[in-house]
């Protein structure tokens, strides 16, 4: 079982307060400056599954006591179309999030080792921050099927959550760890597996030659 560090991953704020705070400062985005065009924008390339993967515990506990924010229908998938706005979309709601969440982990917060949910006092850890990303980027009109919960190793070798965001131009990663946006090759993470594309309930190895975390660490 991995070992939880106090600077993981953070809950997602499903309460009025943080809910309203988060939103309030992802919606003082910066307007896209003239001029930009998509040659400029980074690009990289895209991960690609190797098989199917057992869907992360905590995943599964979640949609247990919360299946409405579970529920999907299979659907075609579809990457986000990556220009100066979107890209400032990102970048704002990673940084946005990051600052809005105070780390904590599910050991000191429920008095368990795991747990994914929705955060009512604003704190949390990764894949909280995770779940909160995705849900500010869906309701801000991206592609739920481009933003994947993803499961990594890293640079301490533990497990670790990030968001992953399917692009045009590659993919690239949500991380409460950082508040730049990088390219998944420019982490220095292990990609283990993540959420699949048509369903977000069925998960996909990245990489077959690294075991699965048991959970991700509290970053």
């Amino acid at each position: 079982m991995m070992t939880k560090n106090i600077w993981g991953c953070a809950i997602f704020a499903a309460s009025m307060l943080i809910g309203t705070v988060a939103h309030a400062q992802v919606q003082q985005l910066p307007k896209p400056k003239a001029g930009v065009i998509a040659s400029r924008l980074p690009a990289t390339t895209n991960a690609l599954p190797v098989g199917d993967a057992r869907p992360v515990w905590g995943w599964v506990d979640f949609c247990r006591r919360m299946p409405a924010e579970c529920r999907a229908e299979r659907a075609r998938a579809q990457d986000v179309r990556l220009d100066s706005r979107t890209w400032g979309v990102l970048v704002e709601v990673n940084r946005s999030i990051n600052a809005a969440i105070e780390p904590v982990t599910d050991q000191d917060h429920w008095g368990v080792p795991d747990r994914w949910d929705y955060p009512t006092d604003g704190k949390g850890d990764c894949e909280d921050y995770v779940l909160l990303k995705r849900k500010i980027l869906v309701e801000r009109g991206f592609p739920r099927q481009a933003l994947l919960v993803t499961v990594v190793i890293d640079n301490n070798g533990d497990g670790h959550a990030v968001l992953t965001v399917r692009t045009d131009h590659g993919d690239f990663v949500l991380d409460n760890m950082r508040d730049d946006v990088r390219s998944w090759v420019g982490t220095g993470y292990r990609f283990v597996k993540r959420q699949s594309q048509e369903d977000p309930n069925r998960w996909v190895a990245l990489d077959d030659g690294v075991a699965a975390p048991a959970m991700v660490a509290a970053h």
